[in-house]
């Protein structure tokens, strides 16, 4: 049901189910990955960016960390080549490369902060190569089948520092960042880094309240489809032993696991294609997606 459809009680509800989480998270940081069918469905996006701006307007700092997969995949088959991914990292060649920068740092970021602008907020697209705010030398990736092994995946980064001022400083002025997960290197070279990685560290380096990363799923699953949460790294590990775990879900669960450990408060992985699944995540009791813990 939306909203529109609530009665005036429901809403009344509604708001004062909110009040104590505005007062709680007051002034609070929260970087959210936002990602999968919340960046396509145009339902979802319009959601998403009244979400965003309804966090700021009650007080807290939102930081939006985007991916762009689908969008970077269209544009690869049109210029005809394949997506092909190691481990659930995107393997970037120089061409590809191109491609990705032009997607995400050009396409899908100005495509949000219009969406976020003309929500009522102010938001300012950013790359990591802005004030090389976002430092990365080339990812050398280890063979999972083969331990020791390394594998060469391009021009895919790995994080050496995030510089948080600039950031910090658009906070200050009520402006929303939008980041695009694009990488500079120390001679200049530009690197493709993961986004729940960048959204993950990001959240760590800003000391955020909270890191929420939007999916395709209700969250982390059991091998029967049922919902966890309030996982810990010991019951993390036994999931990718047994591979429960797999696939594009490993960055976001060692993303999350990293930012737990390193003083994030709450990490958040939740199911984007539930309207309005940002709200609800934050500002009510009963939360939509699989809460990671840090022991």
């Amino acid at each position: 049901m939306s909203i529109a459809h609530f009665t005036p009680g429901q809403k009344a509800r509604v708001i004062a189910e909110a009040l104590p989480y505005i007062q709680r998270f007051w002034d609070k940081t929260v970087v959210i990955k936002y990602g999968g069918n919340a960046m396509t469905d145009p339902v979802l996006k319009a959601a998403f960016a009244h979400d965003v701006v309804l966090l700021k307007l009650v007080g807290l700092n939102p930081v939006v960390v985007h991916g762009g997969g689908p969008q970077i995949e269209a544009l690869l088959k049109r210029v005809g080549k394949k997506g092909e991914f190691i481990q659930g990292m995107r393997v970037t060649d120089t061409e590809t490369m191109d491609l990705v920068e032009m997607v995400l740092g050009g396409q899908v970021n100005k495509d949000i902060v219009n969406l976020i602008n003309q929500a009522g907020g102010k938001a300012v697209g950013l790359t990591g190569k802005d004030g090389r705010f976002i430092r990365a030398k080339k990812l050398m990736m280890e063979s999972k089948d083969k331990p020791g092994d390394v594998i060469d995946i391009g021009q895919v980064g790995e994080i050496t520092q995030i510089d948080p001022s600039l950031i910090t400083f658009l906070d200050s002025g009520d402006f929303i960042p939008v980041i695009a997960p694009i990488g500079v290197g120390s001679a200049g070279e530009t690197y493709n880094i993961n986004a729940d990685v960048v959204a993950g560290k990001l959240a760590e380096v800003l000391k955020a309240e909270k890191l929420v990363l939007l999916t395709n799923t209700p969250g982390v699953l059991d091998k029967a489809g049922n919902l966890l949460t309030g996982l810990t790294p010991k019951k993390i590990d036994a999931l990718v032993a047994d591979g429960t775990l797999s696939g594009g879900m490993l960055p976001k669960i060692a993303s999350a696991l990293d930012a737990a450990r390193s003083g994030v408060k709450s990490v958040h992985i939740i199911d984007g294609r539930v309207e309005h699944a940002l709200l609800l995540e934050i500002m009510t009791d009963q939360g939509v997606g699989t809460l990671i813990q840090s022991s």
